[in-house]
């Protein structure tokens, strides 16, 4: 197919498939003559992966670039894709403080969770402890252990998928969108979630009630 082709069947403009392309986010399509170039729907499937990660994930074009070629390297083993993945992910700009950090690891190895000290969950859930100590809601610290054991959940059906996907390409790819969009997936679920909670333990309001 030509480039307007795949820009209507990925829903990607022209100029943004070719700045893909110097980027190396996208493979070049192959030369069949003057001014012209074929693509295939290996392009059309990479170009929704990248809209996906840039777009939904939040990803900077960087960050995509490291964890494609995580996918693509086949020598790469799975735990190391899953690193580059976990790394791409936007963090904070202040390291957190060292109890925050310590109570994290200490709710991780009283899950028993064997995990590396450079994780970057590490600072991003110690961050937010960091925040509520600043509010001054301390109180919202003892929520760890059960915000733990559901990412535990979280953890082990993102595992199911992983096994179920075939291929160390399949696999690797499901490492990255797993990781990637899973963070938007599961927050979008629990606002879902956190409604249906409050409406079971404190009714539903009026005017909820008259929109059913």
């Amino acid at each position: 197919m030509r480039i307007s082709e795949l820009s209507a069947h990925a829903g990607v403009s022209p100029a943004s498939i070719k700045f893909y392309t110097r980027e190396e986010l996208l493979p070049a399509g192959e030369r069949t003559g003057y001014n012209q170039t074929d693509y295939t729907q290996a392009h059309v499937d990479r170009l929704r992966l990248i809209r996906a990660l840039i777009e939904v994930g939040g990803l900077s074009v960087a960050a995509a670039r490291d964890v494609l070629r995580a996918i693509d390297d086949e020598r790469m083993p799975l735990p190391h894709v899953l690193g580059e993945a976990q790394h791409a992910i936007p963090k904070r700009s202040t390291p957190a403080r060292a109890e925050s950090v310590q109570r994290v690891v200490a709710a991780a190895a009283e899950r028993g969770w064997c995990v590396s000290t450079d994780n970057p969950g590490v600072e991003l859930a110690a961050g937010v402890l960091d925040a509520y100590e600043v509010i001054g809601r301390h109180d919202l610290t003892t929520t760890l252990p059960q915000y733990a054991a559901a990412a535990e959940l979280v953890a082990a059906a993102d595992l199911d998928a992983l096994d179920r996907s075939g291929s160390r390409e399949a696999m690797a790819e499901t490492v990255v969108v797993g990781t990637v969009l899973g963070d938007s997936l599961f927050a979008g679920l629990r606002r879902l979630a956190q409604q249906a909670e409050t409406h079971r333990r404190y009714g539903t309001p009026e005017n909820e009630e008259k929109k059913s």
